[in-house]
């Protein structure tokens, strides 16, 4: 039960974080299809389980499936041939041409941010470049274009250029995430990065007054917490497993779920969901007066996610045969190193708050990339003997 209210249940939370100015004025809907939409929510009931099972059952945990899902989307925009094609997979968007997926994630990232103007959102790409490395111009294109990513290009082995990576993510989290980088390995030109961030007051707001020390049961210890408390009227349902809760924030179209489990465990709540049992369950909320007992809490989580995709179905892109031609040929010339998630998030009376930073390294592969002599000017050479080091011939080469 421990992960019920202090992580999991957390990760709808994140499914629609992005950008907001509370001067603009507000849209009514983000315009996607139905078939995107439920290819995301497959995708991300499919990273949760994936999650869950690569995480020990007394540790918490707080992810951002729609970070994953946009930093995953830049990156298939530099990959070609079975490499974009798992990645694809992975996403749920193999029926949709390219066109058709950056046009959708250009609506996200536009209009998200709008939906609501009582809740702060941010959303944030960026591409971060070795200076000397030399990426497909149609590449960075279609990131600045339709995921309105921010080129940079900096001198990897400096190490203030960390510096620079960490304070991006810093500036785009509301400095809830400070570190995403501890150093730049030599192999490593180039870094796909999504940050998220989210603010939201509950719809209705828990009194501090009735904040009350009460234990938590978890699966392995027992602690005292500062549980919150309010009876008020929200979407709720008792479903055969579990009961679900869903507390609004701002004007109410973004919302925490809690599932609290019935006799059964949480683990088995979490195998046995996916996006037709979901659905299920949104069906089945109705308005009612419901106690509500929720604890404080705040905690960061970091997680390398390599191990994840893999078991997803995105292979190849970490493999020396990775095909990332399209950010720089040729195919088998880049792979990913790496892809990691950063979060925090703090739950207290007025609201949450949370974010989430994504970041894709991409590096050379083990295959040599050769230094070029190209003799197509005047050159010279020497013809010596080993052993004695005695220079036998000397020329050169002006005209042939």
């Amino acid at each position: 039960m421990k992960k019920l209210i202090l992580s999991f249940t957390l990760v709808f939370i994140t499914l629609t974080m992005s950008n907001c100015d509370k001067t603009v004025p507000e849209v009514q809907s983000v315009n996607i299809s139905s078939n995107f939409a439920a290819k995301t929510s497959n995708f991300a009931f499919d990273f949760w389980k994936k999650l869950e099972a690569n995480e020990s059952p007394e540790k918490n945990y707080f992810v951002s499936p729609l970070s994953l899902h946009i930093a995953l989307g830049m990156l298939l925009n530099g990959a070609d041939t079975e490499t974009k094609t798992e990645i694809q997979k992975v996403l749920g968007l193999e029926n949709q041409s390219m066109v058709e997926i950056n046009a959708t994630y250009k609506e996200l990232i536009d209009n998200l941010p709008l939906v609501d103007a009582k809740v702060v959102n941010k959303i944030a790409n960026s591409v971060w470049q070795e200076k000397t490395f030399i990426s497909e111009k149609e590449f960075t294109d279609n990131l600045t274009k339709n995921f309105n990513a921010r080129l940079y290009s900096e001198d990897f082995a400096d190490p203030n250029t960390v510096n620079k990576i960490n304070q991006w993510a810093s500036d785009n989290t509301n400095a809830k995430i400070k570190q995403i980088l501890d150093q730049i390995e030599p192999s490593q030109v180039m870094f796909l990065i999504n940050a998220l961030y989210f603010k939201g007051d509950w719809t209705k707001q828990f009194k501090k007054e009735n904040t009350q020390k009460e234990e938590f049961i978890g699966s392995k210890t027992t602690k005292t917490v500062d549980m919150m408390n309010q009876t008020e009227t929200f979407e709720y349902a008792d479903l055969e497993n579990y009961k679900i809760l869903k507390l609004p924030y701002g004007n109410e179209k973004y919302s925490m779920s809690v599932l609290l489990p019935k006799d059964q465990s949480i683990e088995s709540v979490i195998k046995n969901i996916n996006t037709d049992t979901w659905q299920t369950a949104q069906n089945a909320l109705n308005k009612t007066k419901v106690v509500v007992g929720l604890p404080k809490f705040e905690m960061e989580y970091s997680k390398k996610l390599n191990t994840i995709l893999n078991q997803m179905g995105m292979v190849r892109a970490f493999e020396d045969n990775a095909d990332l031609s399209k950010i720089a040929k040729p195919a088998d010339k880049l792979k990913v190193g790496f892809v990691k998630q950063d979060t925090f998030i703090s739950v207290d009376e007025k609201g949450t708050e949370a974010a989430a930073v994504t970041s894709i390294g991409i590096e050379v592969t083990s295959v040599p990339i050769y230094p070029e002599v190209i003799c197509n000017k005047p050159f010279a050479f020497v013809i010596s003997e080993k052993t004695s080091n005695t220079i036998l011939f000397i020329g050169k080469i002006s005209n042939l």
